[in-house]
């Protein structure tokens, strides 16, 4: 047996998809016992106990196991429910029973323990069980109810400032730092999300981690699929269009419409040695719930002197939808100590944005394609049981274009005509006509990297990495079109008319880090150094005052290479136990990102300014700027954690983020005395805030979780171009520090979830949270107007439900589930309001802007969405 478990210890997974577990084999009269065989099956892991009874099994892939325990003149014990998440030691202990005969295996059930009091970090991990549970359906669904977490914004910080990992490697796509890929919760293993300070093996963030882990395939054949539909049920004071009238304009919001979800997954062995596969596809579609029609009139403009115009009888369809499909496949084959694994994620949508303007117009709206496409080898291999090293070869790629129509030449655009509306009919929708905007952006990135860990001694590993990324980034405008009244003309390719051609640009992302973990009883150190590189590969202008290097009597600077960056990050972690059940942590980092390649290469091209003069009236816009710093924030937390009773836990944290190096816009003054605007690292901001998270382990059915967040975000501005807008509009430019526009000072998210395993389940998530800020619009007369982001909206709240009943039969688990989403039907949830009422529901004024507001169902918070569906899986043995 002791040969058996040694075995066991097959190739180890990705970094930031393993964990550890640790513990003590016990006899009944707490005597540690040294030779029993621990062994984790599923996972084809093992170890011995040594001297004083103790085990450890390391690079555990995370997930749910059981762990079996044996020793001769016992009897074999089984421990059931076993988790262990990624990154982190799970400890369970085990008592065996002594026996002079065979006996029958004794199964028990492990809990996890309600605080983990090693942690110095705020990581909150999910395991597909509970995300089970749960009234989401997406890997950001699960992410925004998270503590600290407002709508993508991680503690206070901009979007795209997270870093997204699927299976330990990054996802996100450089252009817009956001994930390339959407994850339904169906191949979701488990989700660990690290809010504040994280250790120096993720990179490109300042905010927080999602790291995603993916279900592997299994070495029995298993199977399971989910299919479900909905409709949205309006309440009675949901706003609605103004009633109906006779001819080709009548039209209200319907009362529902039809979502659909398909999904299957199977798993097992491809007959092979050692080798296994999992495969899942998803379809979803989503309509959304105001009504439309695709048009009201046909348009002729096949001949120049005479345009007509037909009525069209048109049928009612969704003005906005999304048509989405997924596909996942792994195969994975072990080879002694070593594993070669190659997984591959497909990911294409459509949709068409709801637009309330266009809908007597919805053949005029562009529809959003997107194709993504994350695959790549994995090598893992063991040279001992306490040495492993890892080698990823993967491409990232993402491909989207946002148009009407497929070409520029496109005949329909030429009988569209541009977007048109009847001043006074409707509210001024668009009547007929098509969008003129034309846009692509692609992104083909290789990512090469590989990772070491050592474990030394008992509680004490080492881990280093190295990453490479050579990226190729294409974006802009596949062409132009220009109305001259009866037909477009055409560009394709004239910068100096302001109609650049789409962009490419090669830069190359680099890093590499040391990360230090000691264990001692209880205290543990995390400390790590990360470097990053990063390489623009393009050219700026030598000198920013004559950027053209155009201007008469100034000696020539020709354009130079964008410098190299390079940063170096220190991170430390620090917990130390108070008592057996309490412990105080403190975390400190510099965490460092580059801006989106989206802003810092857009309109960088410098020599549409050889024309620039001080009395100019064209607008160049906002000039990007390869050539900029990477954005930097320093981060401090300070946290308790409390094991108030066994089924009771607190966790209660501090913490504090300074903001520096954010892209922002400056104003240049030319030699010429000219002005131009252009990005740099010119904004800044401050966060500071509290979380306080109580977890009620299940008590009987009950298990419930809360956590609140106060926080307070300020900042010189939201959004890189906000100083450009302010220019533009004749205001002071000078930096400020105010909230910014996702300061939300409290939020609260409560999660009660009923629940007998293999029986029923039934969950509610109460998300409430205070108004984010606005700027208050006075009236003539009473001031003139009023400080920026002074105002706050109205507080709101929302409930989503979920219950779920599981019957078994012919060897299957079938769950009949129900879903809720907005169960009060809540109109108003940090929306938009008025800005000289601060209220959602009425203006001050009565203007025919104001009255086309109102009217606007868009404008509000969704409306209630009901789901009923049916999931099976393969049963329990």
């Amino acid at each position: 047996m002791a040969t058996l478990a040694l075995s066991l210890v097959a190739a180890p997974a990705a970094a930031g998809t393993t964990g550890k577990l640790t513990g003590v084999v016990l006899d009944a009269k707490k005597q540690p016992l040294a030779g029993a065989n621990v062994a984790l099956p599923e996972a084809r892991l093992g170890a011995v106990t040594e001297a004083d009874g103790h085990f450890a099994i390391f690079n555990v892939p995370a997930g749910t196991y059981t762990l079996k325990v044996s020793l001769i003149g016992y009897a074999a014990t089984s421990v059931t429910g076993v988790s262990i998440p990624a990154d982190r030691t799970t400890t369970q202990d085990v008592t065996l029973q002594e026996s002079a005969v065979q006996l029958q295996e004794v199964v028990v059930s492990a809990r996890r323990a309600v605080v983990e009091l090693g942690l110095t970090s705020n990581v909150s991990t999910l395991s597909r069980d509970e995300i089970g549970k749960l009234p989401v359906q997406e890997l950001q669904d699960v992410v925004n109810l998270q503590a600290g977490v407002v709508d993508g914004h991680f503690r206070g910080g901009r979007k795209g400032e997270v870093q997204y990992q699927v299976d330990g490697v990054s996802v996100n796509n450089p252009y817009d730092n956001a994930s390339s890929i959407r994850l339904d919760r169906s191949v979701l293993e488990e989700v660990q999300v690290i809010s504040g300070t994280f250790d120096a093996e993720y990179g490109q963030a300042m905010s927080g981690v999602v790291n995603a882990v993916l279900r592997r395939g299994t070495d029995k054949f298993e199977w399971s699929g989910e299919v479900f539909g909905g409709e949205y049920v309006f309440g009675t004071s949901r706003p609605i269009e103004p009633a109906p009238r006779p001819g080709p304009l009548a039209l209200g919001l319907r009362p529902g419409v039809d979502l659909r979800n398909y999904q299957l997954t199977v798993s097992g062995p491809t007959g092979l040695p050692r080798t296994n596969f999992m495969a899942s596809g998803r379809y979803g579609l989503t309509n959304g719930y105001l009504l439309g029609l695709g048009r009201i009139v046909d348009v002729d403009r096949s001949h120049p002197d005479t345009i007509l115009i037909t009525p069209v009888r048109s049928q009612p369809e969704a003005v906005g939808y999304t048509r989405e499909w997924l596909g996942i496949g792994k195969l994975t084959t072990s080879i002694g100590g070593a594993s070669l694994s190659y997984q591959g994620i497909l990911n294409g949508i459509e949709t068409r944005q709801e637009n309330w303007d266009y809908r007597f117009n919805t053949d005029g709206l562009p529809r959003q394609r997107t194709f993504a496409a994350v695959h790549g080898l994995e090598w893992t291999h063991a040279l001992s049981p306490r040495t492993f090293y890892r080698f990823i070869l993967r491409q990232n790629y993402f491909d989207y274009r946002d148009m009407v129509f497929d070409s520029l030449a496109d005949a329909r655009y030429d009988l569209n005509g541009p977007p048109t509306f009847v001043e006074g009919v409707e509210y001024n929708a668009i009547l007929y006509g098509a969008d003129e905007n034309r846009f692509v952006q692609k992104t083909n990135a290789l990512v090469i990297g590989g990772s070491a860990s050592h474990v030394f001694g008992r509680d004490h590993q080492m881990k280093a990495g190295i990453e490479w990324q050579p990226t190729r980034v294409e974006f802009g405008h596949p062409g132009y079109l220009v109305w001259t009244g009866n037909s477009y003309v055409r560009h394709v390719d004239d910068p100096a008319d302001g109609f650049p051609a789409p962009q490419t640009f090669s830069p190359v992302i680099g890093s590499s880090y040391v990360q230090d973990d000691i264990e001692w009883n209880d205290l543990r150190f995390r400390a790590g150094l990360r470097f990053d590189y990063f390489n623009p590969k393009t050219y700026v202008p030598g000198d920013p005052l004559n950027p053209a290097n155009t201007i008469s009597g100034v000696t020539l600077v020709p354009d130079r290479p964008a410098t190299r960056k390079i940063s170096l990050s220190p991170r430390l972690g620090v917990s130390y136990p108070v008592t057996a059940k309490s412990s105080l942590f403190f975390a400190y980092g510099h965490f460092y990102q580059m801006p989106q390649i989206g802003q810092m290469f857009a309109n960088a091209d410098y020599s549409v300014l050889g024309t620039l003069q001080a009395s100019s009236q064209r607008d160049y816009g906002v000039l990007g700027n390869p050539d900029v710093k990477p954005e930097k924030s320093i981060q401090y937390q300070f946290g308790y954690k409390q094991q108030l009773k066994d089924w009771l836990g607190l966790d209660l944290t501090l913490f504090y983020k300074d903001i520096r190096d954010l892209l922002g816009t400056e104003i240049l003054t030319t030699y010429n005395d000219a002005q131009y605007k252009r990005l740099t690292n010119v904004d800044f901001g401050n966060v500071i805030g509290i979380t306080v998270s109580l977890d009620q382990r299940a008590l009987g059915l009950v298990s419930t979780a809360l956590d609140y967040t106060w926080q307070v975000a300020n900042g010189n501005t939201s959004d890189p171009y906000e100083t450009a807008a302010r220019v533009d509009a004749k205001e002071d430019p000078r930096p400020r520090l105010i909230p910014l526009v996702w300061d939300q000072r409290h939020t609260l998210n409560l999660t009660v979830t009923l629940s007998r395993p293999r029986d029923f389940s039934a969950s509610g998530v109460l998300r409430a949270a205070s108004g984010q800020p606005y700027t208050p619009q006075s009236e003539s007369g009473f001031g003139g107007t009023l400080e920026t982001n002074s105002g706050r909206k109205p507080s709101g709240f929302t409930l989503d439900l979920r219950g779920e009943k599981t019957l078994a039969h012919a060897g299957l688990d079938w769950n009949l589930f129900g879903s809720i989403y907005n169960t009060f039907d809540t109109r108003f949830f940090n929306g938009t309001v008025f800005p000289n009422s601060g209220s959602p529901y009425y203006s001050r004024t009565d203007t025919a802007g104001d009255r086309k507001d109102l009217a606007n169902p868009t404008r509000y918070y969704g409306p209630r969405r009901i789901e009923l569906g049916i999931r099976w899986e393969r049963g329990a043995p």
